[in-house]
């Protein structure tokens, strides 16, 4: 197998997932965690699949290939752990990496965020595809308290899980959607990111209300 085709097999590993379980069967667990875990620990790797692939997965869940329990334990923990290395990382290597390696319009959208919501961005990030990536990474340049940062990274790798693997386990079951696993998918992160967008144009525009009163004043 040359690169050219082991980078699409990893990118596309959720359309593959039917295969990897009949083949590794409980070793899918680790391939899930070691995927979860770049995609979140690493900032050269924020195009490795994440909201598609846990729904998937809670979707092969729903039909006794995966144990729903261990899927979420498996996710929680690669998701906490992999913020956490990016955030250690970032505290040893500062800015170079993340100015060579992340496009900076994504670099200049996940510093917004903390420049808005401060420590709650871990949480926000964690449903928003490369941000998620960049935004533990930025939490470690900035010498984020580590207290805090690990509370938001748990509470958010929580709901992020959660949400999309329960997705998966409750929907996934359903005949159009193993029929249209790709287009469900997809229809599921949009409306994640039409959620947490309408959250952020809202909170934006309450902060140019509340500025825009103060220099009334």
């Amino acid at each position: 197998m040359d690169l050219s085709t082991l980078f699409y097999f990893i990118i596309h590993i959720d359309k593959y997932l039917p295969g990897i379980i009949q083949t590794y069967g409980f070793w899918t667990y680790l391939i899930l965690f070691v995927l979860i875990f770049s995609e979140t620990g690493f900032v050269v790797f924020p195009f490795l699949p994440g909201d598609s692939l846990l729904f998937i997965a809670g979707a092969f869940a729903s039909s006794g290939d995966l144990n729903v329990g261990i899927l979420i334990i498996t996710i929680w923990a690669a998701a906490v752990l992999g913020d956490s290395a990016n955030y250690l990382i970032a505290k040893t290597k500062g800015m170079g990496v993340l100015e060579k390696h992340v496009k900076k319009s994504n670099l200049d959208k996940t510093e917004a965020f903390f420049s808005r919501y401060g420590g709650l961005t871990i949480i926000i990030a964690r449903f928003i595809p490369y941000i998620r990536t960049v935004a533990p990474f930025l939490a470690g340049v900035g010498r984020m308290n580590y207290r805090w940062f690990i509370t938001y990274n748990v509470v958010g790798a929580v709901l992020w899980s959660c949400t999309f693997i329960l997705a998966g386990y409750f929907v996934g079951s359903l005949p159009i959607v193993q029929e249209h696993f790709n287009y469900i998918s997809l229809a599921v992160l949009g409306i994640t990111i039409l959620i947490v967008g309408s959250i952020v144009v809202g909170f934006f525009r309450k902060k140019n209300d509340q500025t825009d009163k103060m220099k009334g004043k």
